[in-house]
């Protein structure tokens, strides 16, 4: 079966009147799911993560400089940067969105399901070992995927990121663990900025770059010629993706023309990868799209082809 794992605490990541990453985002992602009746989609709560789990991802210093802010946040707002935002409830929700993908890691490594969708934010692939920025506060899939070696014992773990932003937080708490691969499809042209080619690590980081205009052909051309080779060449023991919706034509915050279907065929090409390489075990989690019925219907699509995968 397919896991579909959220908790009610992201509802509390209040980030004020107006911001893109707002509550709505989930009850649209919720909605289109629910519409497509699938039989074989499960639905659980999130536990929350523990402090030494996030702390093989994040430095002790950056974690308790979250909490302190936490507290200071419960008498108003705070502003980590210009886009990133902490309310009273920002860490405990962040807790269950790292947890959400740590609970969705072990029952899929227990056999208990196929591949999962985690439903939660605030989202996670731009915040570094030791800064938060993008939205972003606790890099969830990066966590994950520290226990999934760690705790779990695998050996390799590999993340696939097709959010139109590169996940500069990943690729940071990636770049010295050859045992971890990054692949990512990303308008350099856009925040953060970063993951070109000259970034790129045989074997292990993997960018492929977009600019602004482009659109499914060449986001297939990236996919299909670059990321999914090194990917297949890695040989993952865990496929997670980072599965932002934001590359969507119509989405406010970026400038990238894939539609509802690409989303859907990179799902099955991983989940072909998957089932290859690693017994089709997948966790997805959810990066960016801001656009409500985009990201509504993108990511329905996605959940299906992961529905699929596990029939």
């Amino acid at each position: 079966m397919t896991l579909y794992i959220s908790h009610p605490s992201s509802k509390n990541h209040d980030t004020g009147q107006g911001h893109p990453e707002c509550p709505a985002r989930l009850e649209a992602i919720y909605k289109a799911v629910e519409g497509l009746r699938l039989t074989n989609l499960t639905e659980l709560n999130a536990t929350a993560a523990t402090q030494d789990l996030i702390l093989q991802a994040h430095d002790q210093d950056y974690y308790t400089h979250l909490q302190h802010i936490s507290q200071q946040a419960l008498d108003a707002v705070q502003y980590l940067d210009p886009d990133t935002v902490m309310s009273a409830g920002s860490l405990e929700a962040a807790l269950f969105a790292s947890g959400a993908v740590i609970l969705a890691t072990k029952q899929v490594i227990d056999g208990t399901a196929k591949n999962a969708f985690c439903a939660a934010r605030p989202p996670g692939h731009h915040a570094t070992h030791n800064q938060a920025m993008g939205f972003c506060l606790l890099n969830s899939v990066a966590i994950a995927a520290k226990y999934a070696t760690v705790q779990l014992g695998l050996e390799r773990v590999a993340v696939v990121d097709f959010d139109v932003h590169h996940g500069n937080g990943t690729q940071d708490i990636f770049w010295q663990d050859k045992n971890l691969f990054y692949g990512s499809t990303h308008a350099i042209d856009h925040f953060p900025f970063s993951g070109g080619k000259d970034e790129n690590t045989p074997g292990h980081i993997c960018n492929a770059p977009l600019y602004s205009g482009n659109g499914s052909s060449h986001f297939k051309e990236a996919m299909t010629q670059k990321v999914l080779p090194a990917l297949t060449n890695f040989s993952p023991d865990m496929i997670f993706i980072s599965a932002g919706f934001d590359a969507h034509r119509d989405d406010p915050l970026a400038s990238l023309n894939l539609v509802d279907d690409d989303f859907y065929w990179i799902t099955l090409k991983l989940a072909e990868i998957a089932d290859n390489t690693c017994q089709g075990r997948m966790v997805s989690t959810l990066e960016g799209g801001y656009n409500l019925d985009a990201l509504g219907k993108s990511a329905a699509i996605h959940v299906k082809a992961l529905s699929e995968a596990a029939s």
